[in-house]
């Protein structure tokens, strides 16, 4: 069984979860314990040490996030409850953490609840937590790192240290300035939600290439861009306008 608590200053909110997660999960998932404010869930997870958190933002006194000052180290995950458009999902799916909208739905926490399983573990745990507070209190409109799921956890990686993210089936391979290169379980498609689309553009359905790193367009004979290493990466002709438009505006 998973160890459960639900933080929720919302007293509605925490009865629907906890009736939502008796009836579809009453094999898997235990709540512990339902909390209505950061102090509160606090001392309820020093007392049971659960495995898992579902944890409100917006709440009077102290937002969710103060949570994690608390801890010297999460042993713990967390999924996010929201309400919709928050402002600070963007920084939450930088640093890989799930959430869930309001009002939570069937579907939505049934996924939610396989990638915990899935994940298992909480490497790299606390790096993922230095990223997600970075993101929040920064003045930016868009964040200089992410959190990149691999097989073997996540890499913490500088947007502008990627080259370019090539679809390679429903799996995305992203390649560095540095050489490196990052194997994710994740399609093309979730990669460019992810990063930053004034930085990153498509020049084809499977490539995803970062601006700063584009050295030329050939428009005369093939439709291909080189970057900065001399590689050369086909543009496709339904791609061509955007990929032109985005690059003229960034000069």
């Amino acid at each position: 069984m998973i160890k459960a608590i639900i933080i929720d200053d919302e007293k509605n909110a925490r009865e629907f979860l906890s009736k939502l997660i008796l009836r579809y999960f009453p094999k898997k998932i235990i709540v512990l314990d339902t909390c209505n404010s950061v102090s509160s869930g606090v001392e309820a997870i020093n007392l049971h040490n659960p495995e898992l958190v579902f944890l409100d933002i917006q709440m009077p006194n102290e937002n969710g996030f103060g949570l994690f000052k608390y801890f010297d180290s999460v042993n713990f995950e967390v999924i996010f409850t929201t309400a919709y458009k928050e402002y600070a999902i963007d920084a939450i799916k930088h640093a890989a953490f799930d959430y869930l909208l309001k009002p939570i739905v069937y579907i939505d926490l049934l996924s939610t609840i396989k990638r915990f399983e899935q994940r298992k573990d909480s490497l790299q745990q606390q790096e993922r937590i230095t990223l997600l507070l970075e993101n929040i209190t920064s003045n930016d409109t868009y964040y200089n790192k992410v959190a990149l799921p691999t097989e073997k956890g996540y890499e913490m990686v500088k947007l502008n240290t990627i080259l370019y993210c090539k679809s390679d089936s429903n799996y995305c391979k992203i390649f560095c300035a540095d050489g490196t290169e990052f194997l994710l379980a994740k399609t093309l498609k979730y990669v460019e939600e992810l990063l930053n689309s004034d930085l990153f553009i498509r020049t084809h359905k499977s490539y995803l290439v970062n601006l700063n790193y584009v050295v030329k367009f050939d428009k005369i004979d093939e439709l291909k861009v080189t970057l900065t290493n001399g590689e050369q990466l086909p543009v496709s002709f339904r791609k061509k306008e955007s990929f032109l438009n985005a690059l003229l505006k960034k000069k």
